[in-house]
């Protein structure tokens, strides 16, 4: 059932209540139940409108199924990874990027070169008033 919790434990579970609430408290409980489960479908159900509210038209055409990940066999995704045409692959052709400008570390190579050549000394600001 879930998580090895079976018929059998759970009659138990229920009996161990029974004695432990007592017959003048169990109605009481069995309501606090009613309310949380009615709440928790509420709670789901209002973030099903919100999802379908903000997604629009698209929320309809979505395969939910496909998205469900009990589906997933990872050896059916691998056999099909291995099986699949190399060709028929549409990969992006890669574009290198040149820079429009000298690099930061090319920047401060020569402004640190130019320093040199002048005497003074290019560091780090002092802050006398630090602490």
């Amino acid at each position: 059932m879930f998580g090895g919790l079976t018929i059998d434990k759970f009659v138990v579970i229920l009996v161990i209540a029974v004695f432990l609430l007592g017959p003048e408290r169990i109605p009481h409980y069995a309501a606090q139940l009613g309310r949380l489960v009615r709440s928790v479908r509420n709670m789901a159900d209002g973030a099903k409108e919100r999802l379908r509210e903000e997604m629009g038209p698209d929320f309809d055409d979505v395969d939910w199924k496909k998205l469900d990940p009990r589906q997933y066999d990872p050896r059916r995704i691998i056999r099909e990874a291995l099986l699949e045409d190399p060709e028929a692959r549409t990969d992006v052709p890669l574009t290198i990027v040149q820079p429009n400008g000298e690099s930061a570390y090319a920047k401060r190579k020569r402004l640190m070169a130019e320093s040199a050549v002048s005497g003074a000394t290019v560091g780090a600001p002092f802050d006398t008033e630090a602490t």
